[in-house]
C-alpha cells in the first residue's frame, strides 16, 4: 500500500466494487461531472462495471482509497492514460460522499504523484477538471500543478457544456513531501 499523512492508496479489493458503483458511479450527477461519457446504468458484477480491476491492462492503474486511521475506503483513484514511450500519464480521483471536504484529495494527489514520478519514473502528469471544481483545482495546486489552459465548452455535462481546466507537473518541479 501507497501512503500519504491522511490516506492509502491499494489494490482494490472484490469488496470494494459494489460500495464504490454505488456511492460514486450510481449518483448520476457525480458520475456525469467526473467522467467524460454519459451515464449508463451497469449491473453490479458486470465485468464492465467501472470499478472492475482487469490486471491485464498496463495504461491503467486503479487503486482504492482508505483512511489511514482505521481502513475505511473513502474512495477510488487512478493513474490513467500512461504513455511509456513519452512517459506521462493522468490523475483521476473520486471520493465518496463522506470523505469530501476533508483534504483527502490534496493526500490522494500527492501519492499518485510519488507513484507516477518515483514509481513509474515518469516525467509528466496532468490532470483535466471541470473550472468550477475548486476542490480538485485546489488539491492539484497545493502539490504543484500548474494551470496550463482553458478548454472553453469542453464538456457536456448534464444538459450544458462547462469549460476544463487543464493543470500539469513535471517531475522535476515536483517537492516530494
Amino acid at each position: 500500500m501507497l501512503t500519504g499523512t491522511k490516506v492509502g492508496l491499494r489494490a482494490r479489493h472484490e469488496d470494494d466494487i459494489p460500495i464504490l458503483q454505488a456511492e460514486l458511479h450510481d449518483d448520476v450527477v457525480n458520475h456525469s461531472r467526473a467522467q467524460g461519457r454519459p451515464w449508463r446504468p451497469i449491473v453490479h458484477g458486470s465485468k464492465n462495471a467501472p470499478y472492475h480491476v482487469d490486471d491485464d491492462q498496463d495504461t491503467n492503474v486503479p487503486f482504492s482509497v482508505v483512511e489511514l486511521d482505521g481502513g475505511t475506503l473513502i474512495g477510488s483513484a487512478v493513474l490513467w492514460g500512461i504513455d511509456t514511450h513519452n512517459r506521462t500519464a493522468h490523475i483521476g480521483l473520486g471520493l465518496l460522499k463522506q470523505a469530501r471536504g476533508k483534504g483527502y484529495g490534496t493526500d490522494v494527489v500527492a501519492v499518485l504523484c510519488h507513484y507516477g514520478f518515483v514509481v513509474h519514473g515518469l516525467h509528466r502528469l496532468q490532470i483535466e477538471t471541470l473550472a468550477d471544481n475548486t476542490a480538485m483545482l485546489r488539491s492539484a495546486e497545493r502539490n504543484g500543478f500548474v494551470r496550463e489552459g482553458v478548454l472553453r465548452s469542453a464538456a457536456w455535462v448534464m444538459g450544458e457544456f462547462l469549460d476544463e481546466v487543464l493543470l500539469g507537473l513535471l517531475a522535476q518541479d515536483w517537492k516530494r513531501t
